[in-house]
């Protein structure tokens, strides 16, 4: 999985770089074939906006936008965000792959 994380107008110290890190390395959870997630950090005027940009394989990319005052806040609820859409994203693909037409017991008429 490729990772990028770029800022534009913030500096990020290396407890909210591992923080962003950690939370992307737990998206791995959801066993969905990531390729690459990319994080924007931009400082506008309305506080901080954070992007994630997540491509998997196979479906239309992930993006999350989320913007707060603190960038502590847009963070986590932007990874909260994300987690949620991976998992929904995961229910999407596990059900359709739960079924199988052997699976299906002949009824004797």
């Amino acid at each position: 999985m490729n990772v990028q994380i770029r800022t534009k107008d913030v500096n990020l110290d290396s407890t909210t770089k591992a923080h962003i890190e950690s939370a992307i390395e737990t998206f791995t959870k959801y066993q969905l074939d990531i390729t690459t997630v990319n994080t924007n950090i931009v400082t506008e005027k309305k506080g901080v906006t954070i992007e994630f940009d997540i491509h998997v394989a196979h479906t239309q990319p992930v993006v999350i936008t989320q913007t707060d005052d603190n960038l502590n806040t847009a963070i986590d609820l932007a990874i909260d965000r994300a987690t949620k859409a991976l998992r929904r994203l995961h229910d999407k693909v596990s059900s359709k792959q739960t079924g199988s037409i052997k699976d299906i017991n002949p009824v004797d008429a």
